[in-house]
This record gives C-alpha cells, structure tokens and sequence, in this order.
C-alpha cells in the first residue's frame, strides 16, 4: 500500500490533467486565426469579395462561402495562395442592387472552432463589421450596423485571443508564480498591461515594424527565461526578477504586445477601423487577462482549503514552473525550426 493521502494522489492528479491539457493544446497557440470576408459595393449592383480561408498545419479550412440564389457571379473567382492562408477574388451581382437582407452562410464552419470576421462596406459610406462564429454560421446583412456591435465584435475577438493564447497565458502564470504578495502582484500585472498596450498601440498604427516568426520566437524564450527565475528563486539565488518583477513584466511585456499586434493585423482590417479595433480589441485583451489571473487566484484559494502535507504544495509548485519551461521550450524549437 502507498503512504500517500487521499489529498496527495487527488492533487497530483490534477497537476497530471492540466499537463495533458496543455500539452494537448500547445500546437494551438496563435493557431486559432479568423476567415475573413470583405464586400466592398464598386457599383450599383455589383460588390467585390474578398475571400480569405486560414492554413493550419498545412491545411485549409474547410468552409464555403455560399451566397443566395438570386446572386450571380459576374467574374470567376480567382485564388491566390499565401503561406498562412488562401485567397479568392470575385464579382458578384445583385438583382436589386442591394445586399440588404440577405443571409450568406458558411458551409461547414459549424464543424470547426474557427470564427469569421465579416466587413461589408457599401458606397454610400456606411461599414459594417461582423463576427461569424460556428454556432451560428452565417450572416445577415443589416443595412447600417450600430457601434454597439462594432464594439462586440473586437472585444470578442480580444478576448478569444488571450484565452487560446497559451504561450501569453503561461507568461502571466509565471507572473503570479514570482510574485508572492497581493501588491507585487498588482504592480506586476499593472506594468505588463501598460507595456503591452504600448507596443500594441504602436505596431498598430504603423509607428514599429517587427516580422511576426522573430516576435513569436522571443515570446516562447521570455517564458522560458521566466521559468529559470522561478527555479533560481526557489533555490535562494539573487535575482533582479524576485527584487523588482514589475520591471520585468513591463519589458517582456513590450514584446508580447507586438504579439498581440499581429492577430490584430491578421484581421485584415483596412487603416479606416484600426483606432476602433484597437480600442476594443485591447478592452478585451485586458478583460480576457483578468479572468484567467481570477481564476487561478481561486484555483490556489480552493487549493489552500485542501488539508496536504506542506511538501506537496512545493512539489506541485515545482511540478508546474518546470511544466512552464518545458512548454516555453517546445514553442521555442517550434517556432525556430518555422522561420
């Protein structure tokens, strides 16, 4: 018979099953990238469509784009391909000359996890900006769209983004892991938001120009890095992260708002909607980062009720800072081999 308690073997299971997830999921990060429809009216009765399906793994999407009947084709689509996605061109024509009212569907999207971002832009000035997601995968094309839904639709999308952001998600674990009191914690958490929208910000509107591979490379190697604080930490060793972890939150938090800048700009969105989509988008950046740091205060709240030897709670903790920078280093070799 073991020697280990019931709270053990029940902690150390649950410590296993967050493992499995995230090993589950680690090929997902910054993975999970929108379609994208653009229809913009270039006449009376005829509008260009851009379609563009995401490539994952090498793979395309699988979803249609089928409009209604009484919408015909005045050009055939042309496709062009791009290594992170696929493009098709067309012309189509309306009876009427209007879109108004109309539903397109994307066949198939109800099987995936993906969502579509819509934009529609008719001449009269009037844009409008969608999120498909697969639950209900199509769309009505309402004449004038209120902000209301603008606002939805990147604070949606900002969210979404965090919360299958592993690798961003692991940084701020860390974050919690180094500090060890409720005031680091917020001056911490403070100073990497504010980094982040700084460099989300200036990416965005074109002021800082960094490629995509060399951002996500250095994302992977800060959370390995912080990894080896935590241990060094742990062990005794002198550390500026321990002394001062907001300075490191605020610089390593400059480089993963570039990467935030990236999934915004995969949106495609034309300069006309940058200063509204950054504005929600980061709202909900923001919104989606508070829920994942709430829900870990309540997992160690739970956890301290739950009556285990004060070992354990090390080795757990131990357990899970060196499942950080075997994570960290997987997306590292990952995405080095990719450049």
């Amino acid at each position: 018979m073991s020697g280990r308690s019931p709270s053990h073997i029940m902690f150390w299971r649950l410590l296993f099953a967050v493992a499995m997830s995230l090993f589950a999921f680690s090929a997902a990060a910054h993975e999970i990238r929108p379609a994208y429809l653009q229809i913009d009216q270039i006449g009376p009765t005829r509008y260009k469509v851009v379609w563009r399906t995401p490539v994952l793994s090498g793979m395309r999407l699988p979803v249609m784009l089928r409009f209604p009947d009484s919408i015909r084709n005045a050009t055939g689509p042309a496709e062009r391909e791009l290594p992170d996605s696929r493009i098709e061109t067309r012309i189509i024509e309306t009876p009427d000359g209007t879109l108004s009212g109309q539903r397109l569907e994307f066949v198939g999207l109800q099987a995936t996890i993906t969502d579509v971002l819509v934009r529609v832009h008719l001449l009269d000035g009037s844009l409008s900006t969608t999120m498909v997601q697969p639950s209900q995968p199509w769309v009505d094309i309402a004449s004038r769209p209120g902000s209301l839904e603008v606002a939805r639709t990147f604070v949606h999308q900002g969210i979404e983004h965090i919360l299958f952001g592993y690798d961003h998600l692991l940084f701020v674990l860390a974050l919690i892991f180094i500090a060890r009191d409720w005031r680091a914690l917020l001056w911490t958490v403070t100073a990497f938001t504010a980094a982040h929208s700084i460099t989300l910000t200036l990416a965005t509107l074109g002021f800082v120009r960094v490629p995509g591979p060399p951002v996500e490379a250095a994302i992977a190697f800060s959370i390995l890095l912080l990894a080896c604080e935590i241990i060094r930490i742990q062990n005794g060793q002198p550390s500026i992260t321990a002394q001062r972890p907001w300075l490191v939150a605020f610089a390593f938090g400059l480089l993963h708002g570039l990467g935030f800048a990236g999934a915004l700009a995969d949106l495609a969105l034309p300069q006309t909607d940058i200063p509204l989509a950054l504005l929600f988008f980061n709202i909900g950046v923001e919104a989606g980062q508070l829920m994942f740091i709430a829900a870990v205060i309540a997992v160690v709240g739970l956890a301290r009720l739950v009556k285990y030897p004060p070992a354990v709670g090390r080795r757990a903790f131990l357990g899970a800072t060196y499942l950080i920078g075997t994570m960290a280093s997987f997306w590292l070799v990952e995405r080095l081999v990719a450049f």
